[in-house]
């Protein structure tokens, strides 16, 4: 069986294919990482998860959205009922279950993390006699991530469930929820930016 022919064997394929370059490179620079190869794995799993998540932000606001408009003026085309039938849905799962897994990895990496800690980064640095510097860094980082995480889960998904049908709500009650949606997810969009740039200077020293 190929596995390219299902997600979930695309995905499996890639991770024995990562652990087979692990083996395969032994003790080199991809494992000996001062953290541990433990947190090494939280934080693989934690860039995964957040690719998933942000990728799919991005699409919803960069394509989705921007081609159901264009989709509601053309009077002569096909409409956007297959996109909000079948691929909204689908998105939407892996949009809201990868905020989390990217939230949940994060914070167990910050528990974990020789670095900084998690009521650190959430105190912003501030905790002690002088600025923790790498607390400040990836704490506006979580701080950001864990307000999006809130959107997802308290205003773009419910939100979402009436105005795809997935709930019975009024014409009004859908038109209010696509308002609060939509700018929940451009919210989103807008603090993605700095929170990448919070995560890479956090880890790299870029900016901050």
């Amino acid at each position: 069986m190929n596995p390219l022919k299902s997600v979930p064997g695309t995905i499996i394929a890639g991770f024995v294919l990562a652990v087979v370059i692990l083996l395969v490179t032994g003790d080199g620079p991809m494992t000996a990482i001062g953290a541990g190869k433990a947190n090494s794995l939280i934080i693989w799993l934690h860039v995964f998860a957040g690719i998933i998540w942000i990728g799919l932000l991005y699409y919803f606001n960069f394509v989705q959205v921007p081609a159901l408009g264009d989709a509601a003026k053309d009077d002569g085309g096909p409409g956007g009922a297959g996109i909000t039938k079948y691929i909204a849905p689908r998105a939407l799962f892996w949009f809201r279950w990868g905020a989390l897994a990217t939230w949940l990895t994060g914070a167990a990496f910050l528990m974990h993390s020789p670095k900084g800690s998690l009521a650190g980064a959430f105190m912003l640095g501030m905790g002690g006699d002088a600025i923790h510097q790498y607390n400040m860094t990836i704490g506006i980082g979580a701080w950001l991530g864990t307000i999006m995480l809130f959107n997802v889960w308290v205003l773009i998904w419910p939100n979402q469930k009436k105005v795809l049908g997935m709930v019975e709500a009024s014409a009004d009650e859908i038109a209010k929820a696509k308002n609060i949606a939509f700018m929940a997810s451009r919210s989103n969009t807008l603090m993605s930016i700095p929170l990448i740039m919070s995560m890479v200077g956090a880890g790299h020293g870029f900016i901050m």
